[in-house]
């Protein structure tokens, strides 16, 4: 099966969206099929993967713009890479590639059926960019990505309308997402759509060996450069005076760091010993900083702009928990990783974070509440057995549930389902 995924991210670009790709993409290809991945320009490349073919076309380089000259270049790619090796499947990855009707019904009828992943949508960034905004995160205008949203998504949402009622099948990463796009794009008209959470990589993202020598000088470094190093902490007993709280994810509004910067100094009254390592790109990291000095906490707090795969996997590995405090997703990958490697999380109490995240597996508190953050933080610290079984679980709900062969699985029943359909 020859199938081609439209993905406006794509290593290097590892977002969220980059990251499903590129897992998704290896695992087709591990099964034999061949996969060609058409995606925004970029300099430098992403790791090459046996069976997948890249092909980069130009964009727009404007804040939600590019999405519409991104999807018009997309197409003439896909046309032209037809006319070389028939199309079985064109999997489209929204909202980063906005197409029309007229070209969803073309793509339909003169190269492949149709699959669009919903990823989440441009309504619901808004209303996350807009409840932060309420809440003091950041103002809107700081950031143009947030800006833009703001200002453009409903003009956006109707490519998000065309690629649910014009595709052979939309697979929606949550039943949060599945409901934002009924609710807002087809209240009374009938579409073809599933639900499937995407995974994460458990081979990457996987608990400690305490027995691999390079693994536990790698963690020792980890704790020492953030002062969170304790001889129990050292040697990954659960007892440390140290916590280290990771949160990871871009640093824009949406993401909710305000509100867990506003938790550190109620969560250091009990818990003294307790950094906060941030890791994660853009516009808010001066005013994050900027914050943390005033809360009189720039002692205990680390933002860190990026770093590579392997080094982030072990920061995963390392940290006492996750703490993932974000005002809107479509699913959310962050917590998923962190359980995969053996790390509780605190999130918050609302879709879709919900779906994934319970009391079983982490700690819930409610959206933007910084009291009710740290209130849940000390608490699962203070309860040394809970963190240790939260832990073997939510690896456990990783491997059961949340993987790419699950994904690379699923997809090949739905690519062979929309084609039996013609």
């Amino acid at each position: 099966m020859h199938i081609v995924m439209i993905a406006g991210e794509y290593p290097p670009r590892w977002g969220g969206i980059g990251s499903v790709v590129y897992h998704l993409a290896g695992h087709l290809a591990s099964f034999g099929h061949s996969v060609t991945i058409i995606t925004r320009s970029h300099n430098g490349r992403g790791p090459a993967q046996s069976g997948v073919s890249i092909v980069e076309v130009p964009w727009l380089k404007l804040p939600m713009t590019f999405t519409r000259s991104y999807a018009k270049n997309a197409l003439k790619a896909l046309k032209s890479i037809h006319r070389e090796d028939p199309v079985d499947v064109i999997h489209i990855h929204l909202p980063l590639a906005s197409f029309s009707a007229r070209e969803f019904k073309f793509m339909k009828e003169n190269i492949a059926p149709v699959c669009s992943s919903l990823h989440g949508s441009w309504l619901g960034e808004k209303q996350g960019v807009i409840r932060a905004a309420k809440a003091g995160e950041s103002a809107t205008w700081l950031n143009p990505n947030d800006l833009a949203i703001r200002l453009m998504a409903k003009w956006y949402a109707k490519y998000e309308k065309a690629g649910l009622l014009n595709s052979s099948i939309s697979v929606a990463n949550s039943q949060s997402t599945l409901q934002e796009f009924s609710n807002w794009y087809s209240p009374d008209q009938e579409f073809n759509a599933e639900v499937e959470l995407w995974g994460c990589d458990h081979k990457v993202f996987r608990p400690s060996n305490i027995d691999n020598e390079e693994e536990q000088l790698a963690h020792e470094k980890i704790r020492h450069e953030y002062v969170c190093d304790d001889e129990a902490a050292l040697s990954h007993d659960i007892y440390t005076n140290t916590p280290m709280l990771l949160a990871v994810g871009r640093l824009v509004a949406r993401k909710g760091y305000m509100t867990l910067l506003r938790s550190m100094p109620k969560i250091i009254a009990e818990n003294p010993g307790a950094k906060l390592v941030i890791v994660g790109r853009g516009h808010m990291k001066k005013k994050l900083l900027k914050v943390a000095k005033k809360l009189a906490i720039s002692d205990s707090v680390f933002i860190i702009s990026g770093m590579s795969f392997e080094d982030l996997a072990q920061h995963f590995r390392s940290a006492n928990l996750v703490i993932y405090p974000s005002y809107y997703e479509g699913q959310g990958l962050i917590p998923l990783e962190a359980l995969s490697s053996g790390t509780p999380v605190v999130t918050v109490n609302q879709p879709p974070l919900t779906e994934m995240i319970d009391t079983t597996v982490g700690r819930l508190f409610k959206t933007g509440d910084s009291h009710d953050l740290a209130k849940q933080v000390n608490a699962l610290l203070a309860d040394k057995p809970a963190l240790e079984s939260l832990s073997v679980a939510g690896r456990e709900r990783i491997l059961a549930n949340y993987t790419y062969e699950h994904n690379a699985t699923k997809f090949i029943q739905i690519n062979n389902s929309i084609i039996s359909l013609g």
